[in-house]
């Protein structure tokens, strides 16, 4: 076994330690995050709450290496991020993270398939492997009646779907979702954590996702609630997904 495989299986999937986040606005300094300890290990489910301009978004984007901490460490699989190239940033963040946003970001010339075909292709995967694979996961989502639809064919709800199953089609270790129901109806938004759950039983894909919806953080086993860029708390319950 080699030594990133090691750590990979051993580590959590996320640690932080004192991590920090600063933006400029004008002429003063917004804390995003201040100081941030987290531990999420392999399979948890973790929903991240508090209102807006608590840190959620900021923190899932430093979890995902779409952002750079001003302090502190982030590491994931075991490894430092910061400790790497910004290529090799890339190659982590393409093969081992999956993202699910509130706007989709799917494609619009594109089919529900062409779009979940897609990180595959830029990966370099064979067409008739990344087509397969394309249908086999929009099947997982409910959607293997819908593959040739354009995103402007679908409903919220089955755009969101798209959007999963294209986060999840490279296998990786960890989905974060950031508030991934906002743009939804409240039943279609339980259909979709119901989905994200779903797949959590039964592929193992850690979840991080970010919400201001209390009903849906009631859902959680591991609640974790900011305010002002702090962890206020880290709670479990009795639910399982």
């Amino acid at each position: 076994m080699s030594a990133s495989t090691s750590a990979a299986e051993t580590s959590p999937v996320f640690r932080t330690r004192a991590l920090a986040r600063d933006y400029r606005i004008g002429e003063g300094v917004v804390q995003a995050l201040a100081g941030v300890d987290l531990d999420v290990a392999a399979g948890e489910v973790v929903l991240v709450a508090g209102p807006s301009g608590s840190g959620k978004s900021t923190l899932l984007h430093l979890l995902g290496t779409l952002d750079r901490p001003d302090r502190g460490s982030v590491e994931v699989q075991g490894i430092d991020v910061e400790r790497l190239s910004e290529r090799e940033r890339t190659l982590l963040r393409r093969r081992r993270l999956g993202f699910v946003f509130q706007s989709f970001h799917l494609v619009p010339v594109l089919t529900a398939l062409e779009n979940v075909e897609y990180p595959l292709w830029i990966d370099g995967v064979a067409g008739r492997e990344r087509r397969e694979r394309a249908r086999a996961m929009l099947v997982a989502v409910g959607l293997g009646a819908r593959l040739e639809h354009r995103p402007d064919r679908l409903s919220g709800g089955e755009r969101q779907r798209v959007a999963i199953a294209r986060a999840l089609v490279h296998r990786p270790a960890a989905l974060l979702a950031d508030e991934p129901t906002g743009n939804l109806d409240s039943a279609t938004a339980a259909a979709i954590l119901d989905l994200l759950f779903g797949l959590n039983r039964e592929c193992g894909t850690t979840l991080v996702v970010a919400t201001h919806d209390p009903a849906l953080v009631e859902r959680a086993p591991r609640r974790l609630v900011l305010r002002d860029g702090r962890i206020v708390a880290d709670g479990r319950g009795g639910n399982t997904p």
